[in-house]
């Protein structure tokens, strides 16, 4: 088994705990996905959107900078991430998916509480 780390965090990451984890790192609590201006545009040619129209349906500004907006599930009454796929249960951009989707769990205030990783994350290996 492979596990991903990184310098100065105290766990490691086994990645295929994605498989049967079912999202939690897209679910939970009201929060913001932020993304870069490079990283709107990939999603949008990913979509075979242009970047206003994607910027107009999947975006909203906080301040001076652009986070994915999210969806309220009535069922699990939290909110996931728009393009968190309830069915299958992973996200339909993946390839293109915003940095901070891609450095997670290795995220600045998670590297001193691994505790709190580890409820965020079923897939956080402590040694």
């Amino acid at each position: 088994m492979e596990y991903l780390n990184k310098e100065g965090y105290s766990y490691r990451f086994d990645p295929s705990a994605c498989a049967s984890c079912g999202g939690h790192c897209c679910t939970g609590e009201s929060g913001y996905i932020w993304v870069k201006y490079h990283e709107i545009e990939a999603i949008a040619a990913f979509l075979e959107r242009s970047v206003e129209d994607f910027a107009t349906i999947y975006l909203k500004k906080v301040k001076h900078r652009y986070s994915l907006i999210e969806r309220e599930r009535e069922v699990e009454k939290d909110f996931a991430c728009i393009f968190f796929d309830d069915s299958l249960k992973r996200c339909s951009i993946y390839p293109v998916r915003p940095l901070q989707c891609r450095t997670f769990p290795f995220w600045d205030q998670f590297k001193n509480n691994r505790e709190e990783v580890q409820k965020e994350c079923p897939g956080i290996i402590i040694e």
